[in-house]
């Protein structure tokens, strides 16, 4: 190769290095989900599910504010998309409600579109739900 190749070459090689690459995403849960469940279409609850990856596990919190149902647990199958997501907060005559979120992901490879559907028992109550990512 001669000299002016080479030189070719490398600026090349500079100009591709320079460009932005692809937008790199995190953890599929990563971030604010915001939605609706309930038992029937015409009872329904607003929800807001605040999801965090450590590099190592899932936690979150289900529904912050003044009465915040902080995960116990969560996992994903990334081969189906499903996740469990599971969490307890006391009630106000002292037993703790147990929540249990299954659902599967939907459209993962989306950073605005991306949804969460299945069912949501909170309780004795068990219902479907939909939450999008914000």
């Amino acid at each position: 190769m001669g000299r002016r190749s080479t030189t070719t070459v490398l600026a090349a090689v500079l100009v591709l290095a320079s460009l932005p690459a692809p937008a790199q995403h995190g953890h599929p849960l990563v971030g604010t989900w915001s939605g609706d469940w309930g038992p029937t279409p015409e009872q329904r609850n607003r929800v807001l599910l605040l999801l965090e990856y450590d590099g190592e596990a899932v936690t979150g919190v289900i529904n912050p504010g003044p009465d915040p149902v902080p995960l116990t647990s969560a996992s994903l199958d990334p081969t189906t998309w499903t996740v469990v997501l599971r969490g307890v907060r006391p009630n106000p005559e002292g037993n703790e409600i147990e929540y249990v979120i299954e659902g599967q992901i939907e459209n993962v490879t989306s950073p605005t579109q991306r949804t969460i559907t299945g069912m949501w028992t909170q309780g004795g109550t068990q219902g479907d739900f939909r939450v999008t990512l914000n």
